[in-house]
């Protein structure tokens, strides 16, 4: 039975998996098989174009149909899917309120925000992704790193996930969980407190330009539950932008999968591949699309373990009241909890989970800008012919869907193959997820990317936003990206300058 049947069945928690589904397809939707004309059709449309003179039809609708306008403002990214209904519209802002909703310890006086922590990162999602935006690291040391994560691992010689060929099984280190929450509520102290220091590294350019990147080296400090697990793995990651989320989720899992090539067979250097996850909804692999490895198989899934880590709030899919809480932490997991029978026994309902991942899967993509600017274009071209294309994929059309309107057959334009690529030692944070081994990242879209500092009001990128221009995040590319990368320092400056040009009009 499903409780949230007024939310749209794609995003109900309870929605039993279809008999006989294809474990690496997308039981999460209602899909409308595609004909063979329609096929023939789509790649047509998605193959990459060799005009650099003038833009693509429909190229500055970035997310088709439900490309927003593009606003001046830091609310750019805030905006409900442009093809909306007005009823779905009432759903979207109060998934936006639960979005921005600020949760308190338990016992409180109310139960519609009770449940927060014990131990915690954030008060609300929003707190992460303010404006629905990127993260950035600490700004000195008086800045915390609320919209920063530290995962936590260790080795472990049990078999997770069977099922999985080549998954690579980790277990949360014993006394921190799975992730390092910097906050606690009264009488709960944090767990430790991220400290990051940077190693300038000079890059020569072609043309006598000078870039510098900076490396940084994380340390926890002020741990305060013990010392961690000698082969504690860490990983800091920024939180990552939010838009457009509903549409990579309507991307068919076949034509991700079609464009994999873990054995480079075609001998270009890159050998995508699929991150395989179990999926909590229907207890089957799954194939993961979001978070920074792809660990997650929907907006759902990604947002019930949000909830879950960085905030302390129970589901039904993470019914510990506890959170992130370990054994080893005895007075959390003792502490008064948000459960209640009022919300499915957990802090947050399946309804309410329900609407917050509707608000998260429509957040419109802004359009593009100036998409016939000659050096625009220019830099379009450099970055189809350098090659950058063979992971950012410009091109996608969503699955035809029931119930889905917002997402159902678009053609959209986030520059990502949604696959895990060796980004060599440079980026490597040496932590399993999944498939994902620890020099492996999910290719991240691109679409908005220009908007960073209008929007976050900072131009920090990468994982954990050690790139502080686009310039530097290209200039971090390695392993798969090498070749790549080499091109774009040794290309005529006004070639480097076309190509930050394009990604700024993303």
């Amino acid at each position: 039975m499903c409780t949230t049947s007024k939310i749209y069945l794609f995003i109900c928690v309870l929605a039993a998996s279809p008999a006989g589904a294809d474990p690496l397809g997308d039981p999460h939707l209602s899909i409308v098989p595609r004909t063979e004309a329609e096929q023939a059709r789509i790649a047509a449309i998605i193959a990459p174009t060799d005009d650099f003179t003038t833009s693509e039809r429909f190229e500055a609708n970035q997310g088709g149909a439900a490309t927003v306008r593009a606003r001046k403002t830091a609310d750019a990214f805030s905006q409900p899917s442009g093809n909306i209904s007005f009823e779905k519209e009432l759903d979207f802002k109060v998934g936006n309120g639960l979005f921005k909703k600020l949760w308190v310890s338990s016992p409180s006086s109310t139960l519609a925000s009770d449940g927060l922590g014990p131990l915690y990162n954030a008060r609300s999602c929003q707190r992460c992704h303010l404006k629905d935006g990127r993260g950035h690291p600490p700004q000195g040391p008086d800045d915390t790193a609320t919209s920063m994560l530290v995962r936590l691992s260790v080795p472990t010689d049990q078999s997770g996930a069977p099922e999985i060929e080549d998954y690579i099984t980790t277990a949360p280190e014993p006394t921190y969980g799975g992730q390092i929450q910097d906050f606690g509520v009264a009488g709960h102290a944090s767990e430790a407190r991220l400290r990051i220091t940077y190693e300038e590294i000079d890059v020569p350019l072609s043309d006598g330009e000078m870039a510098m990147l900076r490396r940084p080296a994380n340390a926890l400090v002020d741990l305060g539950y013990g010392p961690l697990h000698p082969d504690t793995t860490l990983s800091v990651r920024v939180a990552p932008q939010m838009i457009g989320l509903g549409l990579l989720d309507a991307i068919a899992a076949r034509d991700i999968l079609a464009s994999a090539d873990p054995e480079d067979a075609d001998g270009d250097g890159i050998s995508g591949r699929t991150n395989i996850v179990m999926s909590d909804v229907y207890g089957i692999p799954m194939l993961g699309r979001f978070g920074l490895k792809a660990g997650k198989p929907s907006v759902l899934e990604q947002s019930a373990a949000a909830f879950a880590g960085d905030i302390g709030i129970s589901t039904s899919l993470h019914p510990k009241g506890y959170g992130d809480c370990t054994a080893a932490q005895a007075a959390c997991r003792a502490a008064p909890d948000g459960n209640t029978d009022a919300h499915d026994g957990v802090e947050i309902s399946d309804t309410s989970l329900a609407l917050v991942s509707f608000y998260s899967s429509n957040l419109g993509v802004p359009a593009r800008r100036d998409v016939d600017d000659p050096q625009v274009l220019n830099g379009k071209r450099v970055f189809y012919e350098t090659g950058c294309i063979a992971c950012h994929t410009p091109k996608h059309v969503t699955h035809r869907l029931t119930g889905q309107p917002e997402q159902s057959f678009q053609l959209i334009w986030p520059y990502t193959d949604m696959l895990l690529h060796d980004m060599g030692p440079g980026l490597a944070d040496n932590r399993p997820e999944a498939r994902a081994t620890g020099q492996e990242w999910r290719t991240p879209p691109l679409w908005g990317i220009g908007l960073t500092q209008q929007v976050s009001g900072h131009s920090y990128f990468l994982h954990d936003g050690r790139a502080r221009n686009l310039l530097e995040a290209v200039l971090w590319h390695g392993g798969e990206a090498e070749p790549h990368k080499q091109r774009v320092v040794e290309m005529p400056a006004p070639n480097r300058a076309a190509l930050i040009r394009f990604l700024e009009s993303l």
